[in-house]
């Protein structure tokens, strides 16, 4: 089975894996193994595709459509599987391969060029926070999860050494740090979140219109998982000479929608906006990073 990673994937593994990682080299024999245990046909590869997997459409043996998703072990396949099965199709693809643990996942195929992002903003969010409303459930008994304490924990730590390095960015770091503490010492009662969700993250369906893919999940308080919503076209927002005030708006509105405290949305959009501003720095970003930096100056 002839295979080429897109460009995009391949970039952005590389951004990620700057001591070297060898899963793109041994992903065509990963692909052909997990398509046979499947008893799976591939039709294509998905372009652009993402930048943390490979997307395989393919058809299974009764000729229904599907896709096979390959994911690199630092991306934790087994984490999103597990989330996958839990919410067993309320509010996001339906895995179809719970049993296999072989780093390749295979769910209902959705739309992938058609995502909540192709709506007018106003229609975008709402279509985008209703998803969202569906994935916050209790975790699973016993579950192994990372929390949001300890991903934040290891983010902290990076953006305590970009900061060190870089004296323009020490101020904001120092209040998304000051935020996350304050955010951590009282926190309300966890959920199951996506993790990464976004409005690009929502495909149309058939079982459904708009359901959730591409989770990264984590425990924890679902202001969390809302603050990367409030971001979303940073770039118009960056454009727009009235940004500021519709961050804030948005903010407001998005809160009071999900029942989330407004204060604790702000202050999670701050810490996630400069921790994805810094990481942009870091990986030789610099236009990404300005945007996200001056979005969180306006927090």
């Amino acid at each position: 089975m002839a295979l080429e990673p897109p460009q995009r994937l391949v970039t952005a593994l590389g951004e990620t894996a700057q001591d070297g990682d060898d899963w793109l080299d041994k992903l065509p024999v990963a692909a052909e193994k997990a398509v046979a245990l499947r008893e799976l046909t591939v039709e294509r590869v998905h372009v652009p595709g993402g930048r943390s997997s490979l997307v395989l459409l393919v058809r299974r043996a009764d000729d229904t459509p599907a896709v096979l998703k390959l994911v690199p072990p630092r991306s934790r396949p087994e984490s999103e599987r597990a989330a996958l099965a839990h919410w067993n199709g309320l509010g996001a693809a339906r895995l179809l391969d719970p049993e296999c643990a072989d780093g390749a996942l295979l769910m209902e195929r959705l739309h992938r060029d058609v995502s909540v992002r192709s709506l007018p903003e106003a229609k975008a969010l709402l279509e985008a926070t209703g998803t969202l409303r569906r994935l916050w459930v209790e975790p699973p008994a016993g579950h192994r999860f990372e929390t949001v304490a300890e991903r934040t924990g290891r983010q902290a730590e990076a953006m305590r050494t970009s900061a060190a390095a870089d004296a323009e960015v020490a101020p904001l770091v120092d209040a998304a740090l000051a935020a996350r503490d304050e955010l951590l010492a009282a926190s309300p009662e966890p959920k199951l979140l996506h993790g990464t969700f976004r409005q690009s993250k929502v495909l149309a369906g058939d079982r459904l219109p708009w359901l959730a893919v591409g989770p990264d999940p984590v425990v924890g308080e679902p202001a969390f998982d809302l603050a990367r919503l409030v971001r979303d076209r940073v770039e118009d927002l960056i454009a727009s000479p009235s940004g500021a005030s519709i961050t804030r708006r948005r903010v407001k509105k998005l809160a009071e929608s999900l029942e989330v405290e407004q204060e604790r949305l702000r202050g999670w959009t701050l810490f996630r906006a400069v921790e994805s501003g810094v990481r942009a720095l870091r990986v030789g970003r610099p236009q990404d990073a300005e945007l996200l930096l001056e979005f969180a100056g306006w927090l």
